[in-house]
């Protein structure tokens, strides 16, 4: 049995990571001369921000639906993947990005009690011999 802490930690924790990806989507179907200056920079063409905007939405979605939260962890690790190598690629730093998905993560692995399940994490050593 889960405690109520542990689960309303995990979804504080889901949530906010979905509403940057929301905020970001939200920025990109908006567009305005900083997103187009923003995608130069990154070596991207400005028109690739709306079907990013849909699946960066639908990927969060997908996440915030308690029976499909693993897979859109999934879809979500690999978008941040992505994002992280473009921001490599640019010379940008890229720790927020590795901050979204250890967010993403661990929101999942906090209010999800199959993944503890199938990630345990061991609360003591135990002896070998």
């Amino acid at each position: 049995m889960e405690s109520k802490t542990t689960i309303w930690t995990g979804r504080i924790l889901s949530g906010l990571p979905a509403l940057l990806l929301l905020f970001s989507a939200a920025l990109k179907l908006y567009g305005g001369p900083g997103l187009a200056e923003g995608f130069a920079h990154l070596g991207l063409s400005p028109s690739l921000a709306v079907p990013l905007a849909i699946l960066e939405i639908t990927c969060t979605l997908i996440y915030l639906i308690p029976r499909t939260s693993p897979l859109g962890a999934i879809l979500l690790t690999g978008y941040m993947g992505g994002a992280v190598l473009t921001h490599l690629r640019a010379g940008d730093p890229f720790y927020m990005q590795v901050l979204v998905g250890v967010f993403v993560w661990g929101g999942l692995y906090l209010r999800e009690p199959r993944l503890r399940e199938l990630i345990p994490v061991r609360t003591r050593s135990t002896k070998l011999i």
